[in-house]
């Protein structure tokens, strides 16, 4: 997909309902009831900064439900915000219900702070009066919302400010499902036969979430090693070894040939229109075909908003992205490993390859040897990978998985710790979570999980929240 339509706002179509039966009414002073929806309309749309809106004008009759149809359908909208301005007639929007196909909607009635009006004997005032209307509009519109049903149809009750809010928590999560719509899934090349609880039904994946899913074979991936530019080769090894520090017991063989075995999967990702790349790192076929286990993310994974992973997990590739995709930001991958009960902590991290490119964060880089794999007798035996410390600060952790044809997204807040590095051949971090550790992994324990998780700077729990709702995944956050 290309990284463009990742990367843009979010598409809204605004429906914004009047009465035509209001539209010429007029006051001596501050004009008519039109008039002055088309200045609500202007305050509306200048909080509405952060997604690209299509607003074909007032809906006041039929004929204007079926332009906005039209229009949000052709314009490729990612969500619909609806608002009655007042009270109105619902002849309009019992036809957008019917018709408009299904996207995701959120209706909003907003409370105003005071009236501008101070008796409805003054005719101006009896106007504002009735532009004031809008509980009474949202009260009868909300009956045809019930009786003329529709999948992701949020309602939202507040001020101004509490529904931009709402809005901007929609949007994000309403183009993470048109990008997922639109992306594909790569596996290089099989299911993990060690790990039988991360597996999803590839075609619940298509019709649930989106990806098309795409079977990557050995073959291919060897081509591409032997294949590879050396000029490409040594201009990475190059940008590796200028940015980070080599440990001394790293021969430089092993290292091109895991930089070759990494450049290669970028490549595939790349050639095929790869947006998740999952791969199965410890799958025999990979050390044969390869000679050792990848080690390094290339940015273009970044740069095209696209994400690497191991283990041949699809719903954590999944989640990964989604996560990447809502924040832009560096997005890492890791199991828990143990806890330390004295310290209220948990230590958690993975082999193979993890976004280690935050420039931020170079020095928490070392490229050394993956000692689990030194002693084997594979062509690059210890070869080298990125052993990075996580990065410390507020951390969102999420993970997604499949139970009996629904998904299970949890999510929960900690603290990754600033330290030095502990753990041979697994990037890592020490985190602190929000929730008393031992509970926390109880209740997940109890949820049902798997043990991969993604892992990005900030709290995004309710984007995540929203976008559960909006997926009709089973949400758990667990705080």
């Amino acid at each position: 997909m290309d990284k463009n339509d990742k990367a843009g706002k979010a598409r809204a179509g605004l429906l914004l309902i009047g009465s035509p039966r209001f539209k010429n009414l007029s006051g001596p002073e501050r004009g008519t009831y039109g008039e002055r929806k088309e200045k609500a309309v202007a305050e509306i749309l200048s909080g509405l900064d952060f997604v690209d809106v299509v607003f074909p004008g007032i809906t006041y009759e039929r004929e204007d439900a079926e332009k906005a149809i039209a229009q949000f359908t052709a314009e490729k909208v990612d969500f619909v915000i609806a608002e009655f301005l007042s009270w109105s007639e619902d002849f309009a929007w019992i036809r957008f219900l019917r018709d408009m196909p299904e996207i995701p909607m959120i209706f909003v009635n907003v409370a105003k702070d005071k009236m501008t009006f101070e008796t409805t004997l003054d005719e101006d005032d009896f106007i504002d009066y009735l532009c004031a209307g809008t509980l009474v509009g949202s009260l009868e519109a909300s009956g045809s919302v019930k009786r003329v049903p529709r999948k992701n149809m949020k309602i939202i009750m507040g001020t101004r400010a509490d529904a931009v809010e709402e809005i901007r928590r929609f949007a994000i999560a309403a183009k993470t499902r048109t990008v997922l719509r639109n992306s594909s899934v790569g596996l290089l090349a099989n299911m993990n036969e060690a790990m039988w609880s991360t597996y999803i039904d590839n075609y619940d994946l298509f019709t649930k979430i989106g990806p098309e899913i795409h079977y990557l074979p050995y073959s291919d991936y060897g081509a591409e090693i032997d294949g590879l530019d050396e000029n490409e080769v040594k201009a990475w090894c190059d940008d590796l070894t200028s940015r980070y520090r080599m440990m001394d017991d790293v021969e430089y063989d092993k290292f091109v040939g895991c930089v070759k075995a990494s450049l290669a999967l970028k490549n595939m990702a790349q050639r095929n229109g790869i947006d998740v790349m999952v791969y199965n790192d410890i799958d025999q076929a990979t050390f044969r075909t390869a000679g050792c286990r990848a080690g390094f993310y290339h940015e273009w994974f970044n740069d095209n908003l696209s994400v690497l992973v191991p283990e041949a997990d699809i719903g954590a590739g999944i989640i990964t992205y989604v996560l990447k995709i809502m924040t832009g930001k560096h997005v890492n991958f890791l199991e828990p490993f143990h806890i330390e009960d004295a310290y209220g902590t948990f230590a958690g991290g993975h082999a193979g390859p993890n976004d280690h490119n935050d420039p931020l964060w170079k020095d928490n880089v070392v490229i050394a040897r993956d000692v689990r794999f030194a002693k084997t007798s594979w062509k690059y035996a210890g070869a080298p990978f990125a052993w990075y410390r996580i990065s410390p600060g507020m951390k969102t952790i999420a993970q997604l998985l499949e139970e009996d044809g629904k998904y299970k997204l949890v999510c929960f807040m900690a603290e990754s710790l600033p330290g030095k590095h502990l753990l041979a051949t697994y990037s890592h971090s020490i985190f602190r979570p929000v929730v008393p550790v031992k509970e926390l992994f109880g209740k997940i324990l109890n949820i049902g999980a798997t043990q991969h998780f993604a892992v990005v700077d900030g709290d995004w729990t309710k984007e995540l929240g929203t976008f559960a709702e909006m997926m009709n995944f089973e949400f758990y956050n667990i705080k």
